[in-house]
């Protein structure tokens, strides 16, 4: 039987032949193929303060399951090819009722593995979950069939200085081809704490930034929240990720990370456009069908005051 040293010994190659393996990887191979990590098919840093403990747990769980998955692949061929039937065999094998360590062994392991996912997933669940008491930008994203509204949130309670956008679903050509021009704009500043507080006009649906790596539902009568770091300034591609109608694939949005000046000249665009005060209580949803042009709905009442 070999060594203790002796198996030092052996590990030491495989170990640095590991290491020279992964060195090798892309950012996006390291991190289990996840979008985030790349620009332009370059290295770059994560798009946020929270993708690099998505992918962590992610690609960690991956490689627990892949490795399961070997063992018992391995097992399986092995019971296979030790206890096939020989020539000339006939009847059935020795049954045997039990085999105590191996019943032992069967359900202690996968009791193991599945606490220790557990675990670990709470952990970081409870990370991203984590919402800012005192974030830098508020924001309220509103999903309806099948666009986006984005109300950018003041001081006032009443939110009266709160500006804001109403969007249209997305607009394809005769070929397909989406007007990117078109589609609803969420602009975030980089490096800044944003909280962005999700609602639904209509049925369920989620709030998705592909390469942020996480996504929320949205819905009615209830409020899901947000909060997070963007670190990339960038234009990013959003969806909603969940079945939500006829043109649920049209439901498409695009998020630009600014530097904060260019933050603040949005927003001061938008105000003077008059788009302020409070979208909460705007019509429902609007009826965009591909080849239209909508427009956003009127939010004054009949007396011509703003809702």
């Amino acid at each position: 039987m070999p060594s203790k040293r002796r198996l030092r010994w052996a590990a030491i190659p495989v170990a640095t032949a590991a290491a020279v393996a992964l060195a090798g990887c892309t950012p996006t191979e390291l991190h289990g193929y996840l979008p985030g990590f790349e620009l332009d098919g370059q290295a770059a840093e994560p798009t946020t303060n929270q993708v690099e403990r998505v992918a962590s747990l992610w690609t960690s769980s991956w490689i627990v399951l892949l490795a399961v998955g070997i063992i018992t692949w391995g097992l399986m061929l092995w019971a296979m090819v030790v206890y096939r039937r020989r020539k000339g065999q006939t009847g059935l094998p020795v049954q045997l009722r039990y085999n105590m360590p191996i019943e032992i062994f069967f359900t202690t392991v996968p009791l193991i593995l599945v606490l220790g996912l557990f675990a670990f997933t709470a952990r970081d669940q409870s990370a991203i979950e984590t919402q800012w008491d005192d974030p830098d930008v508020e924001i309220t994203a509103i999903g309806k069939q099948w666009a986006w509204d984005f109300q950018y949130n003041g001081e006032a309670e009443d939110n009266s200085d709160a500006v804001w956008t109403m969007g249209i679903q997305a607009q394809p050509d005769a070929e397909g081809n989406i007007d990117q021009a078109q589609l609803p704009t969420l602009v975030l500043p980089v490096d800044k704490q944003v909280t962005i507080h999700l609602q639904s006009r209509d049925v369920i649906h989620s709030f998705w930034i592909i390469d942020f790596l996480y996504k929320k539902d949205m819905y009615q009568g209830r409020d899901n929240t947000w909060s997070f770091t963007p670190t990339r300034e960038g234009t990013y591609a959003g969806k909603c990720a969940e079945l939500c109608g006829e043109y649920h694939s049209m439901m498409l949005f695009n998020v630009e990370v600014v530097s904060e000046a260019e933050y603040e000249d949005y927003l001061a665009e938008l105000e003077a456009a008059g788009q302020t005060g409070d979208i909460d209580n705007a019509y429902d949803r609007l009826a965009n069908a591909p080849g239209t042009t909508g427009a956003a709905p009127d939010t004054t009442d009949s007396e011509g005051e703003g809702h």
